[in-house]
């Protein structure tokens, strides 16, 4: 299988790794992939029929911080044009979130690849998050494939969980822990920080970006819990219609009352069916220290499905990493592969 990639930031190069040694990986011997196009938004992009050469292309990351025009495998040619006529199986779409261009131009992107008639792997919440049906539309007109499975709790498998394990059941409502930059940062106050303390700490972790403002005032829970309602439950919402409240307001004296009570203080994200629609919130709560969402310490995350068929399930995950995330999209594209045959 041949994919064209966009963005090669630490997803696509943990990716691009892990296919370098996938002999360490077992149950990775089924997979065929080769990159036959690497696009950046800011590094330059690298084109071959044949095959991406993967170790120079991180080595060119890496040591120049950006792809050498001295390559024989650079390209100028545009990325629009790449995505209609680069010979390509699969579109990998790997971007940043952007929240105030409503998902573009990913959306657009990968638009134009499923029209193509191209199956499409994203870990970019943006597009799932702001376009989930016009894209599932257009993916199923087409016969392709769009999956998404990193976008929200990195690897972990939710989608292909409720896909394959939840058959006849109806989702009510959805929990969730799903931010690990504010979860770090209010466990970080639960030992003594003081919230800048922690949000530094944070940053020197890597668990928030240099700009960490989407993550405080809860746009990329937003973004998730809108992307795990549309997909889940059928919403028409978007990171616009979920009602926020950040954390930035927070401060050690709440923390340490609340410590006091044996109660934590966690940024929950929760949708819900209210008469006939699906309506989602992101806030701080109050978590009693029985609770399980009590222990999710640190960058961990957690979701609760609540169905009309069984008892709550509770998925945990702990400390995710960039390989998380990369196992993710790789899950992806084995399904897709898979499906293929």
């Amino acid at each position: 299988m041949k994919a064209l990639v966009i963005g090669f930031g630490h997803v696509g190069q943990k990716i691009a790794e892990i296919i370098i040694e996938k002999r360490k990986y077992p149950g990775l011997a089924s997979l065929d992939l080769s990159f036959t196009g690497v696009y950046t938004k800011t590094r330059g992009a690298l084109t071959d029929h044949s095959g991406i050469e993967l170790p120079d292309a991180i080595q060119q990351i890496r040591n120049e911080g950006h792809f050498s025009r001295n390559s024989k495998q650079y390209t100028d040619q545009p990325l629009q044009e790449a995505i209609d006529t680069l010979d390509y199986d699969l579109l990998l779409e790997l971007s940043t979130l952007s929240i105030t261009n409503r998902g573009e131009p990913a959306t657009s992107y990968i638009k134009q690849a499923l029209k193509r008639r191209k199956h499409v792997v994203t870990a970019n919440k943006g597009p799932v998050a702001f376009a989930y049906d016009e894209l599932s539309t257009i993916a199923g007109n087409n016969n392709v494939q769009l999956r998404f499975e990193s976008t929200v709790m990195d690897g972990t498998p939710l989608f292909s969980l409720a896909e394959n394990a939840l058959k006849g059941a109806t989702i009510t409502r959805l929990t969730g822990i799903l931010n690990s930059t504010t979860n770090y940062i209010l466990s970080q106050m639960g030992k003594g920080k003081d919230f800048n303390e922690a949000l530094m700490h944070a940053q020197d972790e890597g668990f928030a970006e240099a700009d960490p403002m989407h993550d405080i005032e809860g746009w990329d829970s937003a973004a998730k819990i809108a992307v795990l309602a549309n997909v889940l439950m059928q919403a028409k919402i978007n990171p616009n219609n979920v009602k926020k409240v950040g954390i930035s307001g927070i401060n050690q004296h709440q923390i340490k009352n609340l410590l006091k009570s044996d109660k934590r203080l966690k940024l929950i994200c929760t949708a819900w069916r209210e008469k006939n629609q699906v309506v989602a919130r992101v806030q701080p709560e109050e978590v009693p220290v029985s609770d399980a969402f009590a222990t999710v310490e640190e960058s961990g995350a957690c979701l609760k499905i609540e169905t009309d068929l069984m008892n709550p399930i509770l998925i945990l995950q702990d400390s995710p990493t960039v390989k998380d995330t990369a196992y993710g999209v790789l899950n992806d594209i084995l399904s897709i592969q898979q499906n293929m045959c």
